[in-house]
């Protein structure tokens, strides 16, 4: 038992590491693998940036024998964001660990599963994290609940069978058992979700959920960059090179088609007013589908595109467009992803015990847990240079003639 243990210390250390580092920082998300990974401007438990706007005003003209230009330099203000804690966590039973021990196959096999399905659920959480405001917010409850464990919601789309959820109420405060629930049923087509244990209160309709223990703990998203008035420390009234370009597509209340003229409008906008180069273009599936509807009337090829991390993306203008899950609906992004930075103490690293072990009993129950830690925070040094179109329509597509109303286990399927 304590070599099978040793050998796997081993193997998570010089084996899984490496890997299952490349592959959080690069192959969980389009839009994250496009971000800077960076160790630069952390100070202890908090990233603070100096960063520069507006222009240099030591510049002018003069007669031959006038004088010079008064030296007014550049223009700098402090951006800070305390470091967010980033885990990942496995666990392995004593009894699977026993019956692997004399099998070195079945322990590798056994890990493979485990880092595999760590990476299956990083994606989803860091993917969706950078849409967030940092608040972790996964749905609001939307009616009251009383005896039972299941909740009316006023999004499905964040939740996944199996995520380990915490409920709050209003004030912030997580209810009494209710901090580590798992997600056993979600109900798309009403808009519920269904979770383990029992249930002897009633919940509020301004209650909400989060990913277990992350409220106000999550990584600052494009959500605050667009929707807080308070941005890094920093108000954003009176200061523009805060503020992001915003352009709602709506007209009388109603969403509207978008075309290249529309996305163009607004690069260009961005580079003339702040000198701003979109580099990355990212929407939600629904809007991606109408823009082909778009391109579709006019009989327009689509070009194709490899990004770094195997993603694919098509073309505008030779700027990449991709549809990511967690993208608000009826949104696009036009993003300068030159501006995003991820600063972070150190790259991911398992925790360890005083005497180097990755691998831990957890106190009281037959079982061994290791934690993938990263203390990080994402941080755009010029939010004006960002951009947002929404009110857009939504193209259904076609309409699947099977599909399951309730998934229970495992996701829908088609």
């Amino acid at each position: 038992m304590i070599s099978t243990i040793t050998t796997a210390n081993k193997v998570l250390k010089s084996v899984y590491l490496s890997a299952i580092s490349e592959a959080l920082n690069q192959n969980i998300n389009p839009l994250l693998a496009q971000f800077k990974k960076t160790s630069s401007d952390v100070w202890g438990k908090e990233v603070i940036k100096a960063v520069q706007y507006g222009v240099n005003g030591g510049i002018g003209s003069g007669a031959e024998d006038g004088t010079l230009p008064i030296a007014n330099g550049n223009k700098y203000e402090q951006f800070k964001l305390e470091l967010k804690n980033l885990y990942g966590v496995i666990e392995l039973s004593d009894k699977v660990i026993r019956a692997s021990s004399n099998n070195a196959g079945a322990m590798v096999n056994l890990l493979n599963a485990e880092m595999e399905g760590l990476l299956k659920a990083s994606s989803a959480n860091f993917g969706r994290m950078l849409y967030g405001n940092g608040s972790g917010i996964l749905a609001k409850v939307t009616e009251n609940s009383s005896n039972s464990t299941t909740f009316k919601v006023d999004d499905v789309s964040k939740f996944n069978i199996g995520m380990t959820v915490s409920l709050y109420n209003s004030s912030g405060s997580c209810y009494n058992n209710f901090s580590s629930r798992r997600v056993i049923g979600i109900d798309r087509t009403n808009s519920k979700i269904i979770i383990d244990g029992t249930s002897t209160m009633t919940i509020g309709a301004t209650s909400f959920f989060c990913v277990q223990g992350s409220y106000n703990n999550e990584l600052t998203g494009l959500g605050a960059i667009f929707d807080s008035d308070t941005l890094y420390g920093i108000s954003k009234t009176n200061n523009d090179f805060m503020n992001p370009l915003e352009n709602d597509l709506k007209v009388d209340g109603a969403n509207q088609d978008i075309d290249d003229i529309a996305i163009q409008t607004n690069i260009d906008i961005l580079e003339d007013r702040w000198g701003s180069s979109v580099d990355f273009i990212v929407c939600s599936s629904g809007v991606k589908r109408n823009y082909f509807k778009y391109l579709n009337q006019f009989k327009q090829n689509v070009d194709a595109m490899n990004l770094e991390g195997g993603y694919k993306a098509i073309s505008f203008n030779g700027i990449p467009l991709v549809s990511d899950r967690f993208c608000p609906s009826n949104t696009m992004y036009l993003l300068n992803t030159k501006d995003f930075a991820l600063h972070q103490l150190c790259d991911w690293q398992w925790m360890e015990s005083e005497n180097g072990s990755i691998l831990r009993q957890v106190p009281g129950y037959p079982a061994f847990t290791a934690v993938l830690v990263k203390y990080a925070d994402l941080l755009c040094s010029r939010p004006c240079g960002q951009g947002r179109i929404t009110g857009i329509n939504e193209s259904s597509g076609l309409t699947p003639v099977i599909h399951k109303i309730i998934d229970v286990g495992s996701e829908a399927s088609v």
